[in-house]
């Protein structure tokens, strides 16, 4: 089984950092896909704190969900990565997970050293579904 797989399989909740309202946009396709294959996902976004996307409330860090974070999925700008995974770290994530194109060596690092599993430059969906 790959790494990939065994995550997704063993994961059940989600925060999505950069979910955005617009239902046409790549990160919310992919947590209407997650929310079909039943994870719970929680969207962050600071600029729609408070509103709902597909239906969950929208937070503004990951710091303010009061529920265990299985997976921190990121669609963010690799300049964003390092301050996300000192937030995953602070939450206890089992997971950071930065999606295609995002990259950072130093959240890498810091992950790892606390133990949490580390994936980039992947899709969920391109990946399990």
């Amino acid at each position: 089984m790959s790494d990939i797989k065994r995550i997704l399989e063993n994961s059940k909740s989600i925060a999505m950092i950069g979910v955005s309202s617009d239902l046409k946009k790549t990160s919310t396709i992919v947590m209407k896909y997650m929310q079909e294959y039943g994870y719970k996902v929680y969207p962050v976004n600071p600029s729609a704190k408070g509103k709902k996307i597909l239906g969950e409330e929208v937070y503004a860090s990951i710091t303010e969900i009061k529920y265990r974070i299985d997976i921190v999925d990121v669609f963010r700008p690799s300049k964003e990565a390092f301050s996300i995974a000192e937030d995953t770290v602070k939450i206890g994530a089992k997971v950071l997970w930065l999606q295609l194109g995002i990259r950072d060596e130093n959240a890498k690092q810091l992950v790892e050293k606390n133990n949490i599993e580390y994936v980039e430059n992947k899709c969920n969906i391109k990946n399990f579904f």
